[in-house]
């Protein structure tokens, strides 16, 4: 007996149980006909036409249908793809909208919608059903008992983020259940959490958890893609980090696993790919998009819609000028703060977003969209500020309510400690901020998101240890990844046993992490790298779902003594409001009503002072020669220039920060701070450990080892250490 279907509802899209049925709604625009096409524990299908179309959207309800359905769709329309067009109603796709998704792409099916015989040519329609080799759709509902969960609504100013892998993070703990590593549940388990707080991170951004593809061409040379930025879906999260397999119940430990961290106030920010999708160009599969319409769904070249425009790198750009493909970007993106309670995203090729016709636009409909939306418009919302395309590369131009992932921060402080010239001028905007970049168009210095290391190259211990990427294991002759990483080996190639190359390496780890915490802006860390985790020289470990890229927490005593180091930093960074400033330096003095205001005894200073080793202050021409390199930042902590909760104004230790990258001691003759003020020395990167405690008064010099940066602190009597 057929299968009852009703008219339902086109709203909202995808697959919606009531209690008594399931609705489901598909867009499609140039579409003739859909087939729901629903399967049974045993594989079997069964088959029925959605009845109704509005607005372009393709829908039905059938009754007594449960929760834990699966189904896909089978769209039909006219194969031209000369015209844009690519239906072929024997490929079986994803709904986009699917909460959860079963099963994994089978490679030996055909998934391709041409004949692959002749592999050059995609214009000739392939018969062959793929259903057994392409992911279902569950039909999930949305029940979880969040107790009580509350986002720990962490300021920006105040984040200290922590970039992490999901299975990567967590596969070779020995103290994570063996059943739970490399999952959800693993990330959030007790010695998770526990580590997660004494290292005092208030965030983890998570590399891609939205369903994705392994690559046929990864997979025929025993690879995985292990990163995840090939998306099949946007809303399902991935059953490959579930510990209980991939019938559904990966929600609700996603769900779990966020209100654990919550419960640790630690905050959730998802590394999300809405550039593209693992279709890829003409060549690639037919899972999703692709076989439900073409034309919306993809960037299609003018003069030959048969092609796709590529500002991603990756074979397609998703169309964010088609109305359907935002609406659906915000389903998804509101779905994961109201429904998952993830705290903000960072999008992964931003600039792709962005480009309303070739340009990128800052005030193109997305960024429009998202600025006035009530849910989204609260969260924190980060890009990663390029994409591949001519004119990509947009640090600095993204609109308010964002932050950037900020590249020149990188490069700058890597170019900086491996001893380059004429860095300096640029580096004095990267330390406090980046004003140059962020203040014009109104925001702050927690528009920057300043790192070191990220997933996408060297690993802290790797960038001081390798000249040259080491790519080999990725099977691409060495050809991937980026060739150049403003590295430095120190002497030798990879690992050594000289105790002396060991212990710079060590040092200027030191000097990388000390830089990162004490500069304005927020802090990205790479994770592992506060215990030193090494990828054997790999700058592109995309691909290595093994042991190249999983964090090894057998630690040494060495790697203990950074980690502390690390904690330590992010402690000095919590506890002090002056490592952390909500506003840029104006390089201006106290007032005396201001200092009467704030019981200020002694000089009237500055909130920013730039000093060379001889204890004065830099000139204009010393901030241009490209020889100079040594450098003392001071910051008074008495010109906050805020308040706190009682409208009180906030004053903070002052703090002196001294570097020296070049490959000779200098004596840094320490300047005057206040009256009757000595310095303290808080952390030198001579050591891990915590400063000595030795105090220097103003006008005296201080011993500064070869590459090392140390921080001090006043020493007044009375007042309690940093």
């Amino acid at each position: 007996m057929a299968r009852k279907i009703l008219p339902g509802s086109p709203y909202p899209q995808g697959a919606t149980w009531d209690g008594t049925g399931v609705n489901f709604a598909l867009y499609s625009e140039n579409a003739t006909r859909v087939e729901l096409c629903l399967f049974d524990d045993s594989d079997e299908q069964e088959s029925v036409d959605l009845p109704e179309c509005a607005g372009f959207v393709w829908h039905g309800y059938i009754p007594n249908l449960s929760i834990g359905q699966r189904y896909g769709y089978r769209v039909h329309g006219p194969y031209e793809p000369e015209k844009g067009l690519r239906f072929n109603p024997a490929k079986l796709v994803i709904d986009p909208y699917a909460k959860a998704l079963s099963g994994r792409v089978d490679w030996d099916y055909s998934v391709f919608a041409y004949r692959l015989e002749d592999p050059a040519q995609d214009l000739s329609c392939d018969p062959n059903d793929d259903a057994p080799g392409v992911p279902k759709g569950i039909v999930t509902a949305s029940h979880f008992d969040w107790q009580s969960d509350r986002l720990p609504g962490i300021p920006m100013h105040e984040s200290v983020i922590y970039e992490a892998h999901v299975k990567g993070t967590t596969i070779r703990h020995p103290d994570v259940a063996e059943n739970l590593r490399g999952t959800y549940l693993g990330l959030s388990s007790a010695p998770m959490l526990d580590y997660f707080k004494k290292l005092g991170i208030t965030a983890l951004e998570l590399m891609p958890v939205h369903e994705f593809l392994d690559d046929k061409h990864l997979l025929d040379k025993g690879l995985h893609n292990y990163w995840g930025y090939n998306t099949i879906n946007y809303f399902a999260p991935s059953a490959r980090y579930s510990s209980s397999g991939d019938r559904g119940q990966q929600i609700g430990e996603f769900k779990t696993m966020v209100r654990e961290l919550h419960r640790a106030g630690i905050e959730v920010i998802l590394d999300v790919v809405y550039n593209h999708t693992a279709e890829g160009n003409q060549m690639g599969p037919t899972l999703s998009f692709r076989g439900i319409d073409n034309p919306t769904y993809y960037r299609l070249t003018q003069d030959n819609p048969r092609y796709y425009m590529d500002y991603t790198g990756t074979g397609n750009t998703l169309n964010m000028r088609q109305p359907q493909v935002i609406k659906l970007v915000m389903d998804s993106l509101r779905y994961w703060v109201q429904e998952m309670h993830v705290d903000g995203f960072r999008f992964d090729l931003a600039s792709a977003l962005a480009r309303e016709l070739h340009d990128v636009d800052r005030l193109s409909a997305f960024f429009d969209v998202i600025n006035q939306d009530p849910v989204l418009s609260q969260v924190k919302l980060i890009a990663e500020p390029w994409d591949v395309g001519e004119g990509g590369y947009q640090v600095g131009r993204f609109p308010a309510l964002w932050a950037e992932w900020n590249g020149k921060y990188r490069d700058v402080v890597r170019r900086y400690w491996k001893g380059d010239d004429g860095q300096l001028a640029e580096l004095g905007y990267r330390l406090t901020g980046s004003s140059d970049l962020y203040q014009r168009d109104g925001r702050r210095p927690s528009a920057s998101i300043n790192f070191v290391v990220a997933h996408d190259g060297f690993t802290l211990e790797d960038l001081v240890s390798y000249d040259h990427k080491h790519n080999e294991a990725n099977g691409e002759d060495n050809k991937d990844g980026a060739n150049d990483n403003h590295s430095w080996n120190h002497g030798v190639e990879g690992p050594t046993d000289d105790e002396k190359i060991v212990e710079l390496r060590e040092r200027e780890k030191r000097n990388f992490l000390m830089t990162l915490l004490l500069s304005q802006g927020v802090p990205m860390i790479c994770g592992g790298d506060e215990i030193g985790r090494t990828q054997q020289g790999n700058n592109n470990a995309y691909c290595q779902d093994n042991e190249i890229s999983w964090t090894d927490w057998n630690l040494t005593e060495r790697e203990r003594a950074l980690y502390l180091f690390t904690a330590r930093l992010i402690e000095l960074r919590k506890k002090h409001p002056n490592l952390r400033r909500r506003k840029f330096f104006q390089d201006r003095k106290i007032s005396p009503a201001e200092a009467g205001k704030r019981h200020i005894d002694g000089l009237e200073e500055r909130d920013i002072c730039w000093y060379r080793p001889d204890g004065q202050e830099m000139t204009e021409d010393e901030w241009k020669a490209g020889w100079v390199r040594c450098l003392g930042m001071r910051l008074s902590g008495r010109t906050l220039d805020d308040v706190d909760r009682n409208g009180e104004p906030i004053q903070d230790e002052s703090f002196l920060f001294c570097l020296n990258p070049h490959h000779e001691s200098i004596r840094f003759f320490l300047p005057p701070c206040s009256t009757a003020c000595r310095w303290e020395v808080i952390l030198d990167t001579r050591n891990a450990q915590d400063g000595s405690n030795s105090q220097v008064r103003a006008g005296e010099a201080y011993e500064m080892i070869p590459h090392s940066a140390v921080l001090f602190g006043e020493a007044r009597e009375g007042r309690p250490p940093a």
